[in-house]
């Protein structure tokens, strides 16, 4: 398993589907090397410089941490059961609630709806939290699967980072 980096007040927890079996056998978040993860918070502007796969337990001093809304290390999404996804949403809450951070960004609309269990959802912010007072924001899927231009994966990211420079 992947260990969880979090604390609480974190400004930003970022929520992955599961590991990757890379992210599995390295211990590290986002580490296939398709993954474009690192490069989308340097060129949004959510960090200062591009890290490095082994360096995610790093983020936590830029306030950053990292979670799955399933723990075990797969192929694909495809292979995560219901079942997985219910105990996962529910261990998800629990920690949005324990550490309380300022957002959890989703990363990728799907992580949200199997979090939310709504259908209808827009990149960005979302109105209607499901833990009072956490602001919850859609970002894409950093998996180079994604049909969307690196651009437009890091404009919307640029809100997120936008948003942060304004609280600070």
């Amino acid at each position: 398993m992947i260990p969880d980096h979090l604390e609480p007040g974190l400004s930003i927890l970022f929520i992955g589907f599961n590991p990757s079996i890379t992210s599995g056998e390295t211990g590290h978040h986002y580490a296939y090397k398709g993954n474009r993860f690192w490069r989308i918070l340097e060129r949004s502007g959510l960090t200062p410089r591009l890290y490095q796969t082994e360096e995610d337990g790093e983020l936590l001093k830029l306030g950053y941490g990292f979670t799955n809304i399933v723990a075990r290390p797969t192929k694909g999404i495809e292979d995560i059961t219901r079942e997985e996804y219910a105990e996962g949403r529910e261990i998800l809450k629990q920690k949005l609630e324990k550490y309380r951070p300022d957002i959890a960004c989703f990363v990728g609309k799907g992580v949200y709806t199997q979090y939310s269990k709504r259908t209808k959802v827009e990149w960005g912010f979302q109105d209607d939290p499901i833990v009072p007072e956490i602001h919850e924001f859609v970002a894409p899927s950093s998996s180079g699967l994604v049909r969307m231009s690196m651009d437009e994966i890091v404009g919307i990211y640029a809100q997120l980072s936008d948003f942060v420079s304004e609280k600070k």
